[in-house]
């Protein structure tokens, strides 16, 4: 379980199944229908396979030199042909990746000779610890380098690096200079169990960052803060999360997107609750990472110089013609990445990072409501009671108070709602642009 297929939703069609089996045999009802568990057992393969798109992304990106990475070809299937994604796709791949890096590499460097500890959930095919150990990032006081995957995907994972002497080789001098990697077959909904299972050689007391790149967004909202929650109330020293994930489902081109991901079996569950950066980063706080959170598009990320360089944008621009700048901006604009933590080695190093709200943010994600409007929700709500809003929320641990209304026509405009109860204030997200939450207005 690795990624949506990096930006890749409108533009490329569904790649071939990956030769991996799910979690174990499907059985079936006495009635020939199938059953829950045949289901689940269905949706789990699906996201197994996203991993294979996420890795024919990656792999195009590198046949074009977007990217350096020599040994996302030791995991490739062998004699399969690597796709050629469309010019939008490899720049997504690419700003993606440097974005988690960047966020990796500044860890890494904070106080060197702390010993330090990565988790990647969701890792599938991902060759980040390969690539930092040659980079020499993890060597100075030894990483303790942690994946979790479904049983399938780590098996394969497992088998490829086995049939690989060069990746082997790393693993083995990896271990001798006191840096461990360790992969898991881990279903993550387990984690949020009354006794979990443990997870081999994870060590509390270590400074500790939790890596998802379209991993928690696959599972029911619930279950995805629990499994932070597994994190933030086990680890016992500083503690930073990063998500790459998609957001703005709302607009014609959010809707698209979320429909063509469905058309594949693919439901992106969390996307809703955390579909704007202010929702990203208020995820973060609510986590307990109260330090600091941030958050930025894909679209602001390539445009910044924090993020990619002068230098570095003209050798990628300079890659492959882009003619579609217009649809580059808009796909990007639709995936994020989001950080927080609480500790001062995270502070050091992500400190200077600005993840908080941009003019650019404020313009995709805030809403004026007028009075005509102000109006129409009070004639709405007077009739029906704030408790009828209620279609999705977080309980018990009051992750999320606020309550969600689908649709609602009002001044002829398609409007997405929610409603702060204790206050009565409501929110909106306008359908003709890719917004998220704006500032909360009181109902008069």
């Amino acid at each position: 379980m690795a990624a949506i297929p990096n930006l890749n939703t409108l533009r490329i069609g569904r790649g071939g199944p990956r030769r991996r089996g799910g979690r174990g045999g499907i059985g079936s009802s006495s009635d020939g229908e199938p059953s829950e568990r045949d289901s689940e057992t269905a949706r789990d393969r699906v996201v197994q396979q996203t991993d294979h798109d996420a890795s024919s992304s990656r792999m195009s990106a590198i046949e074009l030199d977007y990217l350096d990475d020599v040994y996302a070809k030791q995991l490739w299937t062998p004699n399969e042909k690597v796709p050629k994604r469309y010019p939008i796709i490899n720049r997504g791949t690419y700003v993606r990746t440097k974005a988690i890096d960047k966020l990796v590499t500044l860890f890494l460097q904070a106080q060197p000779t702390q010993r330090k500890q990565i988790v990647s959930l969701g890792a599938g095919s991902d060759t980040r610890f390969f690539r930092f150990w040659v980079q020499g990032l993890l060597k100075d006081a030894g990483v303790t380098y942690h994946e979790l995957d479904f049983e399938a995907n780590v098996n394969q994972k497992r088998h490829s690096v086995r049939s690989s002497s060069v990746l082997s080789e790393h693993i083995k001098q990896a271990e001798k200079a006191g840096t461990s990697y360790n992969l898991h077959a881990i279903d993550l909904r387990d984690l949020t169990a009354k006794s979990p299972p443990p997870i081999p050689g994870l060590e509390p007391d270590l400074p500790t960052l939790i890596l998802s790149e379209c991993c928690l967004c696959y599972l029911p909202p619930d279950i995805a803060s629990s499994v932070i929650q597994y994190f933030t109330m086990n680890m016992q020293s500083a503690l930073a999360i990063a998500v790459y994930e998609p957001i703005r489902p709302f607009d014609a081109f959010g809707k698209t997107m979320v429909s063509n991901l469905a058309s594949r079996g693919i439901h992106l569950q969390t996307l809703k609750r955390y579909s704007s950066l202010e929702a990203q980063r208020q995820r973060m706080r609510l986590a307990g990472l109260k330090t600091c959170q941030g958050a930025r598009d894909v679209y602001e990320l390539w445009e910044s110089t924090a993020w990619v360089g002068d230098e570095e944008r003209q050798r990628i621009e300079g890659l492959e013609w882009l003619d579609e700048i217009e649809e580059w901006q808009l796909l990007a604009s639709h995936y994020c990445v989001a950080w927080g933590w609480t500790g001062d080695i995270f502070s050091e190093a992500w400190a200077a990072l600005d993840g908080g709200q941009s003019t650019a943010e404020s313009k995709h994600d805030d809403v004026t409501i007028n009075s005509s409007t102000r109006r129409a929700f009070r004639d709405w709500l007077d009739p029906h009671g704030s408790s009828s809003l209620t279609i999705s929320q977080e309980t018990s641990n009051g992750i999320d108070k606020q309550l969600y209304m689908e649709q609602l026509r009002s001044s002829s405009r398609l409007l997405r709602i929610s409603v702060n109860p204790s206050t009565r204030g409501i929110r909106t997200q306008n359908s003709r642009h890719a917004l998220g939450y704006g500032a909360t207005k009181p109902i008069p």
